[in-house]
């Protein structure tokens, strides 16, 4: 069995080299983001979505950390976060999956079948429960808002007017205040 450096290092590559689109975050592997697309016929077809994948120390034996940058209305997703609940990889995670079954099979699936008895957004799951019809319309009203192509890319450049705004306001500058200007995800 090779080590798990190897293994990570191999699954991000296999990641990579299929059709998502990867930018790795400070030149590792261990922190990167992925161009994820609604699955077809679903609700969220025609969503674009910037996914964070951070890899534990421990992966592929520890499972991935998956949040979702871009606002995304889903029972099963904190909305401020971006947390995802997701049993296989939060409890069920195995070192036979990898990460394009994270993205090719977990997050599709995720949804697909929401999960409203096992809310991260209680908004999202009472209102699926209660109203099927106007759920529907508020996840395709967060798409059309939030997980457009423009919305991914701009992300970095919004970003980075942010990164300028606290230098040019601040007059002494520091590295504690750069690391503090970095909001997590």
């Amino acid at each position: 069995m090779s080590s798990p450096s190897k293994r990570r290092d191999m699954d991000v590559m296999k990641l990579m080299m299929s059709d998502y689109n990867v930018e790795t975050i400070n030149d590792g592997l261990n922190e990167f983001n992925v161009e994820f697309h609604g699955p077809k016929e679903s609700l969220y077809e025609g969503g674009v979505w910037k996914i964070r994948v951070e890899l534990p120390d421990a992966y592929p034996y520890k499972s991935p950390s998956i949040g979702f940058v871009n606002k995304i209305y889903h029972p099963n997703v904190d909305e401020m976060s971006g947390s995802v609940c997701l049993d296989v990889i939060n409890q069920s995670w195995s070192p036979m999956f990898d990460l394009l079954n994270v993205f090719e099979v977990f997050l599709p699936q995720l949804l697909l079948y929401p999960n409203p008895s096992d809310p991260l957004n209680g908004d999202a799951a009472s209102l699926m429960m209660k109203d099927r019809k106007q759920y529907d319309q508020k996840v395709k009203e967060y798409c059309e808002r939030y997980a457009k192509k423009e919305h991914i890319s701009n992300s970095r450049a919004e970003e980075d007017s942010d990164d300028e705004e606290i230098s040019v306001e601040g007059s002494e500058s520091s590295d504690d205040d750069e690391i503090a200007g970095h909001a997590d995800p």
